[in-house]
């Protein structure tokens, strides 16, 4: 099985229930079927997920005088980062615990879904939905035939009616009754009578899976299991002696893409499970970490890809993928776009498969206790959309030594420092755009450094890395690569919380849009990357939405969820910016304490079937940043199994050996921020802020 993809010419790991009769209908006759203009009614726009409108009212030109058209506040302290989808003038979205219908034009409420429940109902948490409460999931719905699908966190898939938002069939595509942590994590897909909806599993003991479901009736057509079964293609990568395939991972997060034209529907899968458990699933273990191409009509596996061999990084595609036209050797090529979490693309044949560009396996480090690959791929003569390794040389103080090797697994109690930063690579979850006007894709991420260990041998255990507490600041990239080359075109950096979680809307007015995590609006040149726009929406809500853009009347609206409220602007709109109240930063002052512990305890309760697990961490300051007033004197305390000394970096004082048990006493009587580590392991390093 060694080898990143394949083309399949049999069916394999399918459940089929039923084949929908075909429907003639040309690509653009249908919802998302072709670039979107007027309407917008996918989260990615339309079937190839490019975020790309052809609207150019609001151009380079023009975009100076963009404002705000309306502002709807969603009550009750719900939030979303859902994209709004629009059709004939109504929009759609999910925020906090209903669906909203809204007027395009003016924001109104039409109605909400579950009808009778009032705009302002406390949001409840995702848990919740374990209950059978009807949560709507947070990336949004899609339109069709029309109808308003939406995903649901309980595991379930339900229909309304667009107009009234009446419920037309409700069905549950995970297990029956449900198993905890199933949920449809993505907004579902719609094409030629089909919803297509992938099944998330939390990172919990279970598989994901993809399931097409009839647009009209809910009815099942078909389920495939993105972990394969026994006599299955693919169950040879996952040991045959034990059955961790049954609880193998490759959650589907994410929105599918489709070429109807080939019959085909994408998705791409997450990580393997256990996280970091690489000794109990030795293998490469598809189809986790991969793309997969699966026949509309069947379910049928007509090719796969695979970013990441035995991922121990969840270093898999968090990013939906986007289909684009390109040129090769000056021939057309139907392709595909993959961004693994790394912020390399990978540009498939979407037909095949096979790359576009040349692919390399190159050698990465080892652990035989982990089974790790001996090869992982990568495009050649790409640029990554993070800064290169290199670029933190200088940056990375002692004790820390920089790795740059790629892929170092995170081995138990093995301190390596690496970039990007590990376990999780930072370019995740926001969606990227393809502008066919450029060439370019558009994506963001964040840049890193960490630490890769573990603390437990226990596989189950999902804790790895360490502190960042001594090592460089992050840094939130976007960039625009062009697909032709695999390259940087420009690439902005701005502190990693000012990156948000929004991603970028391309138009053929040249623009790219985005929203920045302190609640602006942006807009961009695309070709050069220049700032042209910025407006200041609300700050307070954490979440940000990506951007959609429509038609009413002959006037081009943007819409952008900013957490708690939905803001729509137009050219000449009246509504001003809000002042930017002053940042919150009391989280990064650290705890309130006067006692501080060498070890901290950690608990995870990601396992699901598995429990809650524990580990002490003898290298972790317990709390890692603390916070004092002038003149307190602070207890450390060493809580652990082994002897520490705990150190001023500065030198100015020292606990000399501390057994377990034993305490040291320093009283900080001057106002500043001040780091301490312990010398027998240098690694762990603490934080103690003083205030006057």
């Amino acid at each position: 099985m060694r080898g990143p993809y394949r083309s399949i010419t049999v069916g394999i790991f399918v459940g089929l229930l039923a084949i929908p009769a075909p429907v003639a209908v040309q690509r653009g006759e249908e919802d998302g079927g072709a670039l979107p203009a007027r309407d917008w009614p996918l989260v990615g726009g339309d079937w190839t997920s490019a975020r790309y409108s052809t609207l150019t009212q609001i151009n380079t030109q023009t975009v100076k005088t963009l404002g705000g058209a309306w502002v709807k506040k969603f009550g009750g302290g719900a939030s979303t980062r859902a994209t709004p989808v629009i059709k004939d003038g109504a929009m759609f979205i999910s925020a906090g615990t209903l669906v909203y219908a809204l007027n395009a034009k003016t924001g109104d409420t039409v109605w909400t879904w579950p009808s009778g429940q009032p705009e302002a109902t406390p949001l409840r948490r995702p848990s919740d939905a374990i209950a059978g409460e009807a949560i709507p999931n947070r990336p949004g719905v899609a339109l069709g035939e029309g109808l308003v699908f939406v995903g649901l966190l309980d595991g379930r898939v339900v229909a309304l009616r667009q107009k009234t938002g009446e419920q037309v069939w409700m069905e549950r595509i995970g297990e029956d009754p449900r198993k905890k942590g199933e949920s449809v994590a993505g907004a579902p897909t719609y094409a030629r009578g089909i919803v297509f909806a992938g099944l998330a599993n939390g990172d919990w003991a279970l598989r994901g899976r993809v399931v097409a479901l009839d647009a009209k009736t809910g009815r099942k057509l078909w389920q495939v299991f993105t972990v394969p079964g026994p006599g299955e293609l693919g169950h040879d990568s996952w040991p045959q002696d034990l059955d961790t395939w049954m609880h193998g991972g490759g959650g589907v997060w994410l929105v599918g893409t489709v070429d109807a034209d080939l019959g085909l529907v994408y998705f791409v899968t997450g990580n393997a499970v256990p996280m970091f458990g690489g000794e109990i699933r030795k293998g490469d273990n598809l189809f986790t970490a991969s793309v997969l191409a699966l026949e509309m009509k069947t379910g049928k596996l007509r090719w796969y890809y695979q970013v990441v061999h035995h991922d121990l990084w969840d270093a898999d595609i968090a990013t939906p993928p986007v289909l684009y036209d390109a040129q090769v050797a000056g021939k057309p090529r139907k392709a595909l776009a993959a961004l693994r979490a790394d912020g390399y693309f990978f540009l498939l044949d979407r037909e095949t498969g096979k790359p576009i560009y040349p692919v390399e396996e190159r050698p990465v480090p080892q652990d035989a206790f982990l089974h790790t690959a001996p090869t992982q791929p990568f495009p050649v003569g790409a640029e990554s959309l993070l800064p290169e390794c290199a670029a933190w040389r200088d940056r990375v103080p002692p004790p820390f030594v920089l790795n740059c090797s790629g892929f170092t697994p995170p081995s138990v109690n093995k301190e390596t420092v690496v970039a990007p930063g590990v376990p999780i690579p930072r370019v995740r979850v926001t969606p990227m755009s393809y502008s066919p006007q450029t060439g370019y894709f558009y994506a963001q991420g964040v840049g890193m450094v960490g630490r890769a260990r573990r603390i437990s041998d226990d596989p189950w255990f999902q804790n790895a890395g360490g502190s960042d507490v001594g090592l460089p600041e992050s840094v939130g990239v976007f960039a625009a690569i062009d697909s032709r080359t695999n390259k940087i075109v420009w690439k902005k950096e701005v502190p990693s919380p000012l990156l948000g979680g929004s991603g970028p809307l391309t138009t053929a007015g040249g623009l790219m849009f985005r929203g920045s995590g302190n609640g602006s609006v942006e807009a961009y040149d695309a070709k050069t990357g220049e700032r042209l726009w910025q407006f200041q929406t609300d700050i307070g809500g954490g979440q940000r939405g990506p951007a959609a853009t429509y038609e009413i009347d002959g006037e081009q609206y943007l819409a952008l969820a900013t957490g708690p409220a939905l803001w729509a602007f137009k050219l000449g709109g009246t509504i001003p910016p809000v002042r930017v109240p002053a940042d919150d930063v009391e989280a990064s002052r650290g705890q309130e304490t006067e006692e501080i512990e060498t070890a901290t305890l950690m608990q995870v309760s990601f396992g699901g079937a598995v429990g809650r697990r524990y580990a002490l961490d003898e290298h972790a300051f317990n709390p890692l940043r603390a916070r004092v007033r002038a003149g307190t004197r602070v207890m450390f305390v060493n809580n652990g199994r082994m002897v520490h000394t705990v150190t001023a970096r500065d030198g100015s004082w020292t606990s000399g050996p501390l057994a377990p048990a034993k305490s040291f006493y320093v009283t900080f009587d001057k106002p500043g921020t001040y780091l301490y580590h312990c010398t027998d392991h240098p690694w762990a390093i603490g934080q103690v802020t003083v205030e006057q």
